[in-house]
């Protein structure tokens, strides 16, 4: 049996602030993380920093291994 606890809940516009946050203080453009994640455009980046979406696993995998951090770090409860 399954002890009851909270359902855990990903703060979509926390991590946004949150990705926005690594990407400056990694000194990276929107174009260059673009560039480095080979999206068509930034449009998926400039929506994730805003709180619209979340990366998919994908893109959480390779955020977290440019920004030498855990997925954990990325994403905010």
């Amino acid at each position: 049996m399954i002890r009851k606890r909270p359902f855990p809940l990903i703060d979509v516009a926390a991590t946004g602030r949150n990705i926005h946050a690594l990407r400056k203080a990694h000194g990276y453009s929107v174009t260059e993380l673009q560039e480095y994640l080979d999206l068509e455009s930034s449009q998926s980046i400039y929506f994730w920093q805003q709180g619209k979406y979340l990366p998919t696993i994908d893109h959480l995998y390779a955020l977290s291994f440019l920004f030498d951090v855990s997925i954990d770090t990325i994403l905010c409860p």
